[in-house]
């Protein structure tokens, strides 16, 4: 941990900064399962906004 000590006495303590890096763009494959997964994740909240909509 990296702190310094001002001139009144009092400490200030600075949290470790992660290293940064670049993202990496999804490949076709990703972008795929990802337009899946939201596919799948619309029909489920469809699904049971019309069960509840059906239940009450």
């Amino acid at each position: 941990m990296y702190t310094t000590q001002l001139d009144n006495g009092i400490t200030n303590a600075y949290a470790a900064e992660p290293d940064m890096y670049y993202a990496i763009a999804p490949s076709p494959e990703q972008q795929r399962n990802y337009a899946q997964q939201n596919g799948l994740a619309v029909l489920l909240v469809a699904t049971l906004l019309s069960i509840a909509l059906t239940v009450s």
